[in-house]
């Protein structure tokens, strides 16, 4: 079975709502500009993000959207916005586009990729 192209689950997620599909492309927008050498591929359900090491990814759902950072518990969240409590992942919500800003998602971005890049 082929994989899922980027476009392909952004049609799908446009089916989910107006509101997911912005949110989803707003934080793709960010992604590239923190992050002007990331990559894209579309893994569990999601477009996850790379640079050199894969940092990030961004899941629509019914009622938010979710930037998961897989080595998140590794990141001083001195903001407080960063969600969950297990081993090594972390989350933002998004439920409007103006959480992007409120959550200072930008400023988590490269915490993120230096967080993926020292898991070792």
């Amino acid at each position: 079975m082929a994989a899922k192209t980027v476009q392909a689950l952004l049609d799908d997620i446009r089916l989910l709502g107006d509101e997911q599909y912005t949110l989803v492309e707003c934080v793709r927008a960010l992604v590239k500009k923190t992050i002007p050498s990331v990559q894209e591929q579309v893994k569990y359900g999601g477009i996850l993000f790379t640079s050199d090491v894969q940092f990030c990814g961004v899941f629509a759902y019914m009622q938010h959207v979710s930037v998961e950072f897989g080595s998140g518990a590794k990141i001083a969240d001195t903001l407080g916005h960063l969600e969950g409590s297990g081993k090594g992942r972390r989350h933002i919500k998004l439920h409007c586009a103006k959480d992007i800003k409120d959550k200072a998602l930008a400023h988590y971005l490269p915490l993120a990729l230096q967080a993926a890049r020292d898991k070792g």
